[in-house]
This record gives structure tokens, C-alpha cells and sequence, in this order.
């Protein structure tokens, strides 16, 4: 295995109640973060600029790359409806809202590829090309926002089965600000229950338009979101892909008990695949 030096370090997706018992081992390595209190539509319509101020305080002395998961819940990017739409951009402006507030220089956001696309786009000339108009429709305004702010969106896999349907989304934005996330769990998921690639794939399916990953394991048929070991993804071969990329993702343990995500990591280190 190579030296520690030049291991990759290891993140993690934190609430402002979990950033506090793991403040410390954040700031020690100046590890990626990403918070996680501000995709509930009651948090956005509330005082979240209190909750941000809570964030910033804990972030003293913090100089690493700092993220956010944006806003998903009850919507997609591609709806139909353009009054659906106009909802959806709302939401998401004000995830970029957040960043600013809080100095955050990423966002994820959620793919809108489904199973169902998967077998059927085809099937109807210029559906896929739809998908990719109803995407930037939603966004446009978006994007610009975040090109002003210096802020990247990037579009995690949720039950794409084909891992180039978002590269390809991503890169039709011809913009800095739209990059790629993958979560390695949902391409477990994929993979066991829909016949999806491995996660390691995915990996090399982005390339250098990977920007941010998700590290969380599963048994391949449900979205468990476990710590690293407790499932059976291929982890040496997912940071073998990342190897080879040139890009630097931000690499996210993101997991159901954030109390124990050290635990995870510990795993990943014992591996000799992160410090």
C-alpha cells in the first residue's frame, strides 16, 4: 500500500448535532464536510439563518472544502409540470441561499433517472433528449446563481441503473458550476436489485467530472446507508477507480448512525485506502 501521505482523506455528512461530538476529528485533517440540515422545506421556510450561525460557530478554525445536501424531498428536477418546476428551482435557490450564508462551495442535488428510464426512454423518440430540456429548464436560473457564488452542483445517483445518464446530464450544462456526485450505496442498490454496474464503474463512468462521493454501504438491496464494512460493496476496487482519476472528490462518509461514523472510517483506514 502507498505511504499515508498520499491516501486520500476521509469526510463525512453531519448534522450541526453530530458536527459538535465530531468536531474535533473534522478539524484535525481539515476533512471534507457536508451539512446536512437544510434540505427539510420546514427548515428553508424557518429561521434557518439561526441554525447557519450554530454551523458557523462550530467551524472555527475550519479551512476544509465545505458542502451541503441540498433540498430533494417531494420533488424531481425533470417534473413535467411547469408550475412543479418553478417550485423545484424555488427550493433549490434557497439551498444556494444556505451556501452563501454559510460559505459553502458545493451542493448536492439528486439525479432524475429512475429504473423506470431505464427500460423505457428509448422506447419514445426524443425522450431522453426531453429529460435533459424539463433539467434545464428547472435549473437554468439555478446554475447561474451558482456560477455567481462559486459554488458547484453536483448530481448524485439515486436509482440510475445506466451511470452515465447524469454525467451526460451534467455535461450538457457546459458549466464549472454542474459536476457529478456518487453515492456508492445506491450503485450497490442498483447493482443487486436492478442489475446496475458495481460501484467502481460508476466511478470510472464520471471520470474527472467526479466531484463528490458519497461512501455508505449496503447488502445491494435496499439503501441502507451502513458504515463502510458492515455491507458487501468492493471497497478497494471503488478507491482503485478513484485512483485514477485526476480530480480530487470530496470523499463523504455519509451514513444513518453519524454517531459512529468514525467506526467507518476506521474501516477504510485499516484497509489502507484513506486516513
Amino acid at each position: 500500500m502507498p505511504a499515508s501521505s498520499s491516501l486520500p482523506v476521509v469526510g463525512a455528512a453531519l448534522t450541526s448535532t453530530t458536527l459538535a461530538l465530531h468536531r474535533g476529528w473534522i478539524l484535525e485533517r481539515q476533512r471534507d464536510l457536508e451539512i446536512q440540515d437544510f434540505f427539510e422545506a420546514e427548515t428553508l421556510d424557518g429561521d434557518w439563518r439561526a441554525r447557519v450561525e450554530v454551523i458557523r460557530k462550530l467551524l472555527d478554525g475550519y479551512e476544509g472544502r465545505l458542502g451541503i445536501h441540498g433540498p430533494f424531498w417531494g420533488f424531481k428536477i425533470d417534473s413535467q409540470d411547469p408550475l412543479i418546476r418553478a417550485v423545484v428551482t424555488r427550493r433549490l435557490l434557497q439551498g444556494l441561499e444556505v451556501c452563501e450564508a454559510l460559505g459553502a462551495t458545493q451542493m448536492v442535488i439528486h439525479s432524475p433517472y429512475t429504473t423506470w428510464d431505464y427500460n423505457n426512454l428509448d422506447i419514445n423518440p426524443g425522450a431522453r433528449a426531453r429529460v435533459i430540456e424539463r433539467v434545464h429548464a428547472t435549473l437554468g436560473d439555478v446554475v447561474k446563481r451558482a456560477e455567481g457564488i462559486g459554488c458547484e452542483l453536483v448530481i448524485e445517483n439515486i436509482e440510475d441503473k445506466d451511470p452515465m445518464d447524469r454525467v451526460q446530464l451534467a455535461n450538457s450544462f457546459a458549466s464549472p458550476a454542474v459536476r457529478v456526485s456518487l453515492d456508492t450505496g445506491h450503485a450497490n442498490y442498483a447493482h443487486g436489485s436492478t442489475g446496475g454496474p458495481p460501484a467502481d464503474f460508476y466511478v470510472d463512468a464520471a471520470g474527472d467530472a467526479l466531484a463528490h462521493v458519497h461512501l455508505q454501504d449496503t447488502d445491494g438491496y435496499a439503501d441502507r446507508h451502513w458504515l463502510p464494512g458492515e455491507g458487501n460493496i468492493g471497497w478497494p476496487a471503488v478507491f482503485r477507480a478513484l485512483g485514477r482519476l485526476s480530480s480530487r472528490p470530496r470523499l463523504i462518509i455519509e451514513v444513518k448512525d453519524q454517531t459512529n461514523i468514525r467506526a467507518g472510517a476506521a474501516h477504510l483506514e485499516a484497509l489502507g485506502l484513506v486516513v
